[in-house]
């Protein structure tokens, strides 16, 4: 294998890492390709009695999560997104045969507690979440992450470019799924006021820590249903709409907005106050999502004081943020070849 060859193997390599909705500029979820994806809405978690209940109780009560679950899925409704349920099963085939209990230690967990056993109650939908006929209620998923079942299958041909995701755990099924979306290439929100855990610190880290950097924006209930009051092309953000982070902290007021020219960059200029300790030019290409006259943009505030957002991003400077094109790069690693570029033809 010569060395073009090698060069443009790199470059499929590189290139299978994607965003569907690269081409949609809309601040809002597009009906025609959103989806709610409804992780694990079950009796087990979400049910006195329930076998996880002693550990879930917590959390679910102080969101008041059950409640808002059944919200965003009846606006989801109402608005034409596709509702997908994404529940656990076990059988004994999966421990007798497949030794799963043996395999992570939240299996461990759910065996020695008999959770989600097929057929019985604890894996049936809670009875305020119950799917309707013609919505899709997936293969069970046996580990944390819901992509490893047949929801790949139905998202491809639903046309799905954006995920919403809403259920149980934050720190396990919600946080991997979201993960592995995002991956794929798809928008990923959390709506944390529909999301519980095992417990008050899990939920704390996953909805605070992970989900703003996994996912494009975390969001509560009536955001979303704020959100989708708006049709894609009529969403833009305004002067004195609340700009938010991903990890739905607020980051001030917009006082500014101001489009891209031939010098610069479009911009939100949000002024220094109380919240911020100096003004931040904000590029308009960060922002993601408006509900109401709530803006959201994919970096958590806590990390928005650490970006170079102190002046309006320069044309030039915006260019030297795309690096190389791939024809230029010898070596992606500098002083080391990736295997793809190494490997000889047999």
């Amino acid at each position: 294998m010569n060395q073009v060859d090698n060069a443009a193997g790199a470059d499929r390599q590189v290139r299978r890492a994607t965003y569907l909705a690269k081409d949609d500029q809309a601040l809002t979820f597009p009906p025609d390709r959103t989806v709610l994806l409804v992780i694990d809405p079950v009796n087990d978690f979400l049910s006195e009695g329930g076998a996880a209940w002693e550990l879930t109780k917590n959390t679910v009560k102080m969101h008041n999560v059950v409640e808002n679950m059944k919200r965003a899925i009846g606006g989801a409704r109402r608005h034409g997104i596709p509702v997908i349920y994404g529940p656990m099963a076990y059988t004994e085939e999966d421990y007798a045969d497949e030794s799963l209990q043996r395999r992570t230690g939240i299996n461990r967990i759910m065996f020695e507690n008999k959770m989600f056993l097929a057929g019985s109650w604890g894996a049936d939908f809670h009875p305020d979440l119950q799917p309707q006929d013609d919505e899709i209620v997936l293969l069970p998923h046996k580990g944390t992450d819901v992509l490893h079942t047949d929801l790949p299958d139905h998202l491809e041909r639903l046309g799905t470019t954006h995920m919403v995701i809403i259920g149980m755990t934050a720190n396990l099924c919600c946080e991997s799924t979201g993960r592995h979306a995002a991956e794929a290439g798809f928008d990923v929100t959390y709506l944390s006021d529909a999301i519980g855990s095992e417990s008050v610190p899990s939920y704390e880290a996953a909805v605070r820590v992970n989900f703003p950097l996994i996912g494009n924006a975390v969001m509560k209930v009536d955001e979303f249903l704020a959100a989708l009051q708006n049709p894609a092309g009529d969403v833009q953000v305004q002067v004195g709409d609340t700009v938010h982070g991903s990890d739905h902290m607020e980051i001030g007021t917009v006082e500014e907005v101001v489009g891209p020219s031939p010098e610069t960059e479009g911009y939100l200029l949000v002024p220094r106050g109380i919240i911020v300790d100096r003004d931040i030019f904000i590029p308009l290409a960060a922002v993601v999502k408006r509900a109401g006259t709530d803006v959201f943009i994919n970096v958590p505030k806590l990390v928005v004081g650490k970006m170079p957002w102190d002046e309006p991003t320069g044309r030039v400077e915006q260019r030297e943020k795309y690096g190389k094109p791939m024809r230029d790069v010898g070596q992606l690693y500098g002083s080391h070849s990736a295997s793809a570029q190494t490997q000889s033809a047999p």
